[in-house]
């Protein structure tokens, strides 16, 4: 038998196998041969595939439904110590099944994971005992157990938490997997591990629900079942003052801020008890740095916060490196943000835009046209700096008044200086980026540049717009020859047979 034929043939047997335990209670052997089988650690695939198959039919069948009545003990009848013995092989396996979400096949854990879920979608829809609500129709333990490998110490499972996220679409399962959360969320300092995983789940959740209900547990029409929108944001605030409190690595504190900015931060009950946190951030430097900006940002213009260093802080991270850096679109386009009001100290304005001019000359040249544009548009904001077009002692590299080095804006001398870098820019090789330069030797526009709509431009980007601006469009006639070379209107054709 073939490497290929073999895993087939297994799985026909298995399967052969269950169905003869599904049709008659005579053949429980069956069943043991099963998981005896599957506890081996061969054929998990089948394995699980066969144990879907198997528990999926056992309750719909209500097979292992027990009728509790209140203050009366079950009867020991016959019936009853099977479906006992049932659950009890039920319980076994579905702790083995969430054990395949740890595989080191990814395969695995993905059957693992969808057979984990199909099972307790089933269960919700059969439970083991008469229930009253949608509440207790989901099977919390076995989600909880899921959860649980999800937010593993040991694997990072970014994929399998990717494939989560289908089941977060089913309001029950994205309120309830909020409501175990908190309960997960470990209390002292976790591995890193931990930390992604957790963080990467905590990014896929939504505190809202979605807008056509689906449920993956319980009847469509969610007769019994109320999504608590206010719960979601308890558990939320309640899980984050853990989350912040644990300890970081830059990768970790990175996408931590990610979360808070793009899922957590609306929902806080109290968000300036971030302040320290954001604050410490910027200190880190790098993207932290410009995502704790981003925060603070947020802090200042929606809940008041007092911040006066913030615009040293801004120019010190003006800095060559952030050319190199996927968050550099976002450092422009909150810049543009901080020093868009038009009561800033000129003294201050002018210290960013020389800042700016002198990085034009080591920047990207797609960096070099946001540039331009960014230190136009503060001219236009802030007409007092039209005298950085041409100042008549700070003209040169040699003569100018301006202190790079300087690490507070005000006291840079920016002011006393000129923009003899952009006039430099305009004998630049590309002439994409000498044309942005050449905007100081015209009248300004009256209206901003819209450094929305370059901040996404590439170095190829320009390169092909110049080749289209320069390249003309050329038709081409192709005719199939016929016996030669030559085209079938050819007047040699006339006298000449090639």
């Amino acid at each position: 038998m073939s490497h290929q034929e073999k895993p087939v043939k297994i799985s026909k047997q298995l399967r052969l196998k269950a169905q003869e335990f599904l049709s008659s209670r005579k053949n429980t052997e069956n069943l043991l041969d099963i998981v005896r089988h599957f506890e081996s650690g061969a054929d998990l695939s089948s394995c699980l595939l066969t144990l879907e198959l198997i528990f999926t039919n056992l309750l719909k069948d209500r097979s292992m439904y027990i009728e509790v009545v209140p203050l009366k003990p079950v009867e020991k009848t016959e019936i009853n110590q099977y479906k006992e013995w049932l659950r009890n092989v039920y319980e076994g396996c579905f702790a083995r099944i969430s054990e395949c979400l740890e595989s080191d096949s990814h395969k695995i854990q993905i059957q693992g994971l969808s057979t984990a879920m199909n099972i307790l979608s089933h269960e919700g829809k059969c439970p083991l005992e008469a229930k009253g609500s949608l509440e207790s129709y989901v099977p919390l333990n076995r989600l909880k157990l899921v959860l649980m490998k999800l937010l593993s110490n040991k694997h990072n499972n970014s994929q399998l938490i990717n494939k989560y996220t289908e089941y977060l679409l089913y309001n029950d399962i994205l309120f309830f997997t909020w409501k175990l959360l908190p309960s997960l969320t470990a209390k002292t300092n976790p591995n890193e591990l931990y930390i992604v995983n957790y963080l990467l789940l905590l990014e896929k959740l939504q505190l809202k629900q979605h807008p056509e209900p689906q449920f993956l547990c319980g009847s469509n029409n969610g007769e019994f079942f109320t999504f608590d929108e206010a719960a979601t944001t308890r558990a939320l605030n309640k899980i984050w003052h853990c989350v912040m409190l644990w300890e970081h690595t830059p990768q970790t504190h990175k996408q931590l801020l990610i979360v808070l900015l793009e899922r957590v931060l609306p929902h806080l009950e109290k968000p300036l008890l971030l302040t320290d946190f954001l604050m410490d951030s910027l200190d880190i430097g790098g993207p932290v740095s410009l995502l704790a900006l981003q925060g603070i940002f947020t802090m200042i213009q929606v809940h008041n916060l007092n911040y006066p260093n913030i615009f040293a802080k801004l120019y010190s991270m003006f800095e060559p490196e952030i050319f190199h850096t996927k968050y550099k679109a976002r450092l422009f386009y909150l810049s543009d943000l901080f020093l868009s009001s038009t009561h800033l100290p000129e003294n201050l304005v002018a210290a960013f835009a020389k800042r700016l001019a002198r990085l034009a000359l080591i920047a990207p040249s797609e960096d070099v046209v946001i540039i331009c544009m960014f230190i136009g548009n503060l001219i236009l904001r802030h007409p007092g700096l039209k005298c950085l077009l041409n100042h008549p002692t700070g003209g040169s590299a040699s003569t100018d008044p301006y202190i790079m080095e300087e690490r507070d804006p005000l006291k840079s001398n920016a002011i006393n200086s000129s923009l003899w870098e952009i006039q430099t820019l305009q004998q630049h090789v590309l002439p994409n980026v000498a044309t942005a330069a050449r905007f100081i030797n015209s009248p300004l526009p009256s209206v901003e540049w819209d450094l929305s709509r370059v901040l996404d431009d590439t170095g190829d980007d320009i390169f092909d717009k110049e080749l289209k601006k320069h390249s003309k469009l050329i038709a081409l006639a192709f005719d199939k020859p016929n016996g030669g070379a030559l085209s079938k209107n050819e007047k040699v054709l006339q006298y000449w047979n090639i």
